[in-house]
């Protein structure tokens, strides 16, 4: 083995830092001197290690407290607070490390290519194109649309970390075993709020919370969870991945949100559709389709009953001799409002928070950004399903062909809870998605590097 070598850079680089740091906390505060203590530790794991910066970031999507700085309005999305939270800020600072690194070791790649990364590029396009129109035309606020329009760039971005500083499947198994503790995390705090009675949230999201959002979360990490089940076949693993699943479950109900449930059934069909050659797994989907009704909670029955007869107060919107509850009349109406004022900018729409707010995500796309988004967007989802289809296939290794299933799955279920949310655009739910799509990419490179290493392992 070859011992490692610091590089000179290396060590300039991390003197001048720590000089800098010695200097200013001279001059500052015992607190705040913690606080930029905290801050240089981070600064020093990502600049030398970016895989392990990625361990920070995934435990902080879920569990990072948020941190109001302001307040932005718009048409589109109404007067919200901005706030910041530790994934964003490390985000930038692993951003910024990279940058440094690229210019220091001209060796390094800025971006490495995969078959998404163009489609990326359009869709992004797209929305910078449609935004800027909306500005001119006085329909969108630029600072409001400058800075959804970089919360767009932040998912993608954590696709990109991933591609380009992930190199052997060690690191796989860990990020995704760190993704999977987390989640096992965030269901124990769900549950736990059963008791309140309350519909259950994720940390740190206000008193009201976003139940959806967990919700949507919970199901898209549920289906990498079936994908490692489907494929592994180590006894005690599966009985891991069983019992996280148990917890997920409780979870997601904890959650009452309806979307997400529309989203774990589609999950269970999809998860049928690929298993019909496996009687076991078939007679498991259809005895829990006929048990669940029966075994689920009151007040999750309650949830799904109300929507179709519930209490009515005039002016719900009815199919059949069927009136749906309050909620749902009301979500579809704002569809048909925005469908409406589409036929006016029907190419490139409003702009990106130049609209009223849909909660939808397929209505919301065509209403800020036309039909050019649209096909931009289902180009990319596109794109990306080839890819991770054409991995599955050709990938024999059980924990890759688990995840790259579980990606197919989860894909699935997050375009149907798009139906209700605005799932592409929750980052809690897409930096966990954008993750996992960045080590699927990355599967037939570390496939392809590991056959080419076995002859040489072989000859010495």
């Amino acid at each position: 083995m070859q011992a490692s070598i610091v590089k000179p850079q290396d060590v300039v680089m991390v003197s001048v830092l720590a000089a800098v740091l010695a200097l200013g906390l001279t001059l500052t505060t015992p607190m705040v001197g913690v606080q930029v203590v905290f801050g240089f530790l981070i600064v020093l794991v990502a600049f030398t290690s970016v895989p392990a910066s990625l361990f920070l970031l995934i435990c902080s999507m879920l569990l990072s407290p948020e941190i109001a700085v302001g307040r932005v309005d718009g048409r589109g999305v109404g007067v919200r607070d901005l706030s910041l939270r530790v994934d964003d800020l490390l985000l930038v600072i692993i951003g910024f490390s990279w940058l440094v690194k690229t210019i220091i070791y001209r060796d390094l790649a800025l971006i490495r290519d995969t078959p998404i990364n163009r489609p990326i590029v359009y869709y992004m396009l797209v929305c910078v194109l449609a935004t800027l129109i909306g500005v001119i035309a006085g329909r969108v606020r630029p600072l409001t649309g400058f800075f959804f329009i970089l919360k767009y760039f932040e998912y993608f971005f954590v696709f990109f970390m991933v591609v380009n500083h992930v190199s052997t499947k060690r690191q796989v198994v860990s990020l995704v075993t760190a993704l999977l503790a987390v989640c096992f995390v965030i269901s124990l705090y769900a549950i736990a709020q059963i008791s309140s009675g309350q519909r259950a949230s994720a940390p740190f999201e206000g008193e009201s919370g976003e139940p959806n959002t967990l919700g949507g979360y919970l199901v898209f990490i549920m289906a990498i969870v079936m994908g490692l089940f489907l494929h592994l076949k180590s006894g005690p693993i599966r009985v891991l991945l069983v019992l996280l699943m148990g917890f997920i479950s409780l979870a997601l109900m904890a959650t009452l949100s309806r979307s997400s449930y529309l989203a774990a059934g589609v999950l269970m069909l999809a998860v049928a559709a690929t298993q019909w050659r496996r009687p076991g797994v078939l007679a498991f989907i259809l005895l829990l389709a006929v048990v669940l009704p029966f075994a689920a909670p009151a007040n999750v029955k309650d949830r799904v009953n109300e929507t179709f007869f519930g209490r009515q107060y005039g002016g719900e919107i009815t199919v059949g001799r069927v009136g749906l509850d309050l909620s749902t009349t009301e979500r579809l109406r704002s569809w048909q409002y925005v469908l409406k004022d589409w036929l006016h900018s029907p190419l490139l729409g409003r702009g990106v928070t130049g609209y009223a707010w849909a909660d939808a995500q397929y209505v919301k796309i065509l209403g800020e950004t036309g039909l050019a988004g649209l096909v931009a967007f289902i180009f990319l989802i596109f794109c990306l399903w080839r890819r991770a289809r054409e991995t599955f296939l050709a990938e024999q290794d059980p924990f890759y062909k688990g995840l790259t299933h579980g990606l197919l799955l989860g894909m699935v279920a997050m375009l149907a809870h798009g139906i209700g949310a605005n799932t592409f655009i929750i980052i809690r739910i897409m930096e966990p998605f954008w993750l996992c799509a960045g080590l699927v990419m990355i599967l037939p490179r570390l496939t392809s590097e590991q056959k080419d290493s076995a002859p040489q392992r072989a000859l010495v």
